[in-house]
């Protein structure tokens, strides 16, 4: 199954959050599980990584295949947006990526699990 891991949990491993390398390493030892990331959620952490970081971000990320946005999933995630922002405050990169699960399947793992309140869409608690 496709695990998309957001951005919080990363960022969380790469400033050494020892729950986050559990998390990871856990699910690595699970032979059904695909680590994905969405465009949006790699743009994040790409852009709001310390020069400090580079190498080891660039070395976490390369563990992950990137789903690209679609204008399919922008056309979903715009519903999903206008649903559920008013009620849960989702912004425009969590609507793209429950859009983006709902259309390739898969889960998110996230710290946010309120930001993902759809009931189409698969979430796990990371910790």
């Amino acid at each position: 199954m496709r695990a998309y891991v957001d951005s919080d949990v990363l960022i969380r491993h790469l400033r050494g959050d020892p729950r986050a390398e559990s998390l990871l390493r856990s699910m690595d030892k699970d032979p059904d599980v695909e680590f994905w990331i969405g465009a949006l959620q790699r743009a994040e952490i790409l852009f709001f990584m310390k020069l400090s970081e580079e190498r080891a971000t660039r070395g976490l990320l390369s563990r992950f295949k990137t789903e690209p946005v679609t204008e399919q999933v922008v056309d979903a995630a715009a519903i999903l947006y206008r649903r559920w922002n008013p009620t849960h405050g989702i912004d425009v990169s969590d609507a793209i990526l429950a859009a983006t699960v709902m259309t390739t399947g898969g889960k998110i793992v996230t710290l946010n699990v309120k930001h993902y309140p759809m009931p189409d869409v698969i979430v796990a608690q990371a910790w």
